[in-house]
């Protein structure tokens, strides 16, 4: 008998839809700061990052408990709203 091992598919971490609403489709986010690097575990609801939206600072929250695997858009960098921030690996 062969054991499988099946990898957890990741979850995208994102400025969650009602931060956007009110605000220009066109419009741009800037990515202030990471409070975690890749490979930190973090629990549901976590603070990851702040970032700048129409003068307002807001807090991205891991939507699952896991380990940030990959941070796609680096602190300083703009961002639009279909875009995705980083990459979790659930547990």
């Amino acid at each position: 008998m062969t054991m499988q091992t099946r990898k957890a598919a990741s979850v995208e971490v994102a400025l969650g839809a009602a931060s956007w609403e009110g605000v220009d489709t066109n419009a741009q986010a800037l990515v202030d700061r990471w409070l975690v690097s890749e490979g930190t575990h973090v629990a549901a609801g976590d603070v990851l990052a702040r970032v700048v939206l129409v003068k307002a600072t807001l807090e991205v929250t891991a939507p699952a408990p896991g380990v940030v695997e990959q941070i796609l858009v680096p602190a300083g960098e703009n961002f639009s709203r279909s875009q995705a921030l980083a990459q979790l690996r659930p547990d």
